[in-house]
């Protein structure tokens, strides 16, 4: 490709995804959602406008790996560390119910042909992909009723960051069990490695940087060297322990999460990965979805994938936040709060695509459940929060 067309396909990209995204959000969805649909249009599958390349490949990458960097660096930890047995509770159950209910629901269409095999690969990605939430959706809505500080909106915040942290640990283990000869006892064993590593790298990077914070704070250089550290720990992550490079990246945001310039950092992050690369990724994810429904027993499978991801968290979490003493309505509250899909869902589906595991057709699926779940969601909650006062933040 020439470098004019690239030029050309970057304004175009950028265009449309921003009026698409602003369309979204007008129609009270995700920006993400309209992102998607944008690519969706400009791609093969309807007016062909652009096709997928290496060069819009290798800009989506560097997107998804600056998306998860700033989703470790919006994290909370003290509030992560100070969330209890019950979030995390909640949240082990509502990764374990989907993963199980995507496997098992991807056999039943398609068939159980052995261990190690493409089937197997394939229902484990789908089991992954369901395990991710996405609370921004939940949170605005919480925020309207007035219920984020309460103890039903805590639980969801700090139960859906838990979610996202075992839900990228999930996919590390899926990943490494593909390789090609790698045994299941080395893959544990390098993923262990890695955040021995991490954690204990990261504390000794963790004093560099703050010392750098406290002697220069609010300069170029911090948040420079934290996008030197991204990358690096993306690298490590998966040249040398064959794990996702996005786990490498979300470990570098939750270093520097705790520094007096965290927000900073991030906002520099926003504006390269908001602006251009974040639009590029899910730009990619439309530009790769396959809209044939011929296939009778595939449209099947995507109604169903949808049905089961939403049921799956709602029963997963809300069964564990009853075994926590929450009474049933909140429960069921905990279980609708946690069943939004989002960013970290597209990214599993990327991940999993980029090593083979699925084909591009299942992004249609994902996509499906994106959309279902940021309509359903705020119209369930307001419903079940509807006979309690508001109370303000």
């Amino acid at each position: 490709m020439e470098t004019y067309e690239i030029l050309r396909d970057l304004a175009i990209i950028l265009f449309v995804a921003k009026f698409c995204g602003m369309a979204s959000r007008k129609a009270k969805a995700p920006q993400v959602a309209g992102q998607i649909i944008a690519g969706l249009l400009l791609g093969p599958s309807l007016l062909g406008l652009i096709h997928p390349s290496d060069f819009i490949s290798q800009m989506a990458e560097i997107g998804v790996i600056l998306v998860m960097f700033s989703a470790g660096l919006e994290t909370d930890l003290s509030d992560l560390i100070k969330t209890g047995p019950k979030a995390l509770a909640i949240a082990c159950c509502g990764v374990f119910v989907p993963f199980l209910c995507g496997a098992l629901l991807y056999f039943g269409f398609y068939g159980y042909d052995g261990f190690k095999t493409a089937n197997f690969f394939a229902a484990m990605s789908i089991g992954a992909i369901m395990t991710a939430t996405s609370v921004s959706i939940t949170v605005a809505v919480l925020q309207e009723l007035g219920k984020v500080k309460g103890t039903v909106g805590t639980t969801i915040l700090s139960s859906a960051i838990i979610d996202d942290v075992i839900g990228i640990v999930v996919l590390t283990f899926v990943i490494g069990f593909k390789n090609p000869g790698e045994k299941p006892s080395m893959v544990i064993v390098k993923t262990i490695l890695f955040f021995i590593v991490a954690c204990i790298g990261g504390i000794i990077t963790y004093r560099m940087f703050k010392w750098l914070d406290n002697r220069r704070p609010h300069t170029q250089r911090i948040p420079i060297l934290g996008f030197v550290l991204c990358f690096a720990l993306a690298y490590v992550a998966e040249k040398y322990f064959g794990i996702a490079d996005i786990t490498g990246a979300y470990a570098a945001g939750i270093i520097l999460c705790n520094l007096k310039d965290a927000d900073y950092i991030d906002d520099k992050a926003h504006i390269s990965t908001y602006m251009i690369f974040a639009p590029i990724f899910f730009v990619s994810i439309g530009l790769k979805t396959s809209l044939d429904f011929t296939d009778v027993r595939f449209l099947l499978f995507c109604l169903a994938f949808v049905v089961v991801a939403l049921a799956s968290k709602i029963v997963g979490c809300g069964i564990m936040a009853r075994i926590c003493r929450f009474n049933f309505s909140d429960s069921l509250k905990i279980g609708v709060g946690m069943m939004t899909r989002g960013e970290v869902a597209l990214i599993v589906a990327q991940k999993c695509l980029s090593v083979g595991m699925i084909s591009s057709q299942f992004f249609t699926a994902v996509i499906l459940l994106i959309i279902c779940s940021s309509v359903l969601t705020p119209i369930f909650l307001k419903l079940l929060f509807a006979k309690e006062p508001a109370t303000a933040d």
